[in-house]
């Protein structure tokens, strides 16, 4: 690898990471020596690359720091072709067609030899199932989610049993063959998992939840971690 690219790599190794990223980790990605990614990191702090840190600690890359524009390699334009074909296949309408555009913008910016690679790329997603529509309008979930805000279901669990729920909406699961809604039920007091198609209405509520939405997926995250380290633990049957 090119010492300019050795370079740039370093810079997207910080940029991507939530914490302190230690020569040894930087040294294995990019298979090279540590002493080689201290001198480069040497490098960069000379070309006032706000990275802070040190050796035995770890590196970090300040907030507000960007590169210019640069050129796509061939692995990231099959990696974001390969995804925006997936969400073009699975995802809701509106991320479907955001999916079309992006892989039509995509088309347009790159050089002429590297079109194949999404035209006609050798790595491909299964079509889409035919999924049961929607019970609700999955792009205004998504602005719940953002904004935190409360949303009133009718729903019909795969016994037909019915219930309304009143939720905090955390994610949206694009599945293969459904699309559900993660949110925390104030009925059981825990975070619940709604398959869409089984939702048979859906009020958005102007009212807001009493948490931060990101506060609410990191207690999401956490209870799901727990789950599958007690299934870890769990002996065999």
């Amino acid at each position: 690898m090119r010492r300019a690219d050795r370079l740039f790599q370093i810079i997207q190794i910080l940029r991507r990471s939530s914490g302190p990223m230690t020569a040894a980790a930087i040294a294995a990605e990019l298979e090279t020596s540590k002493r080689s990614v201290y001198r480069d990191i040497a490098a960069l702090i000379g070309q006032r690359v706000p990275i802070r840190g040190e050796a035995g600690f770890g590196y970090v890359l300040e907030s507000g720091f960007d590169l210019p524009p640069l050129m796509l390699t061939s692995d990231e334009i099959e990696a974001a072709a390969l995804g925006a074909q997936w969400v073009a296949g699975h995802g809701d309408a509106a991320l479907a067609r955001a999916a079309q555009n992006l892989i039509a913008k995509i088309t347009a910016v790159i050089p002429d030899q590297f079109r194949p690679l999404i035209l006609d790329s050798g790595s491909r997603t299964p079509p889409g199932w035919k999924i049961p529509p929607d019970g609700l309008d999955v792009a205004q979930a998504r602005a719940s989610i953002r904004q935190g805000r409360k949303i009133a279901l009718a729903y019909r669990d795969e016994n037909g049993r019915d219930s309304e729920r009143k939720v905090w909406p955390v994610v949206i699961g694009y599945l293969d063959a459904a699309r559900t809604l993660i949110a925390w039920c104030e009925l059981r007091r825990d975070f619940r998992t709604f398959r869409i198609d089984r939702i048979k209405s859906a009020e958005f509520l102007d009212e807001r939840y009493p948490e931060r939405p990101a506060a609410l997926r990191a207690k999401w995250l956490a209870s799901v971690r727990r789950e599958a380290a007690q299934k870890s633990k769990a002996p065999p049957v």
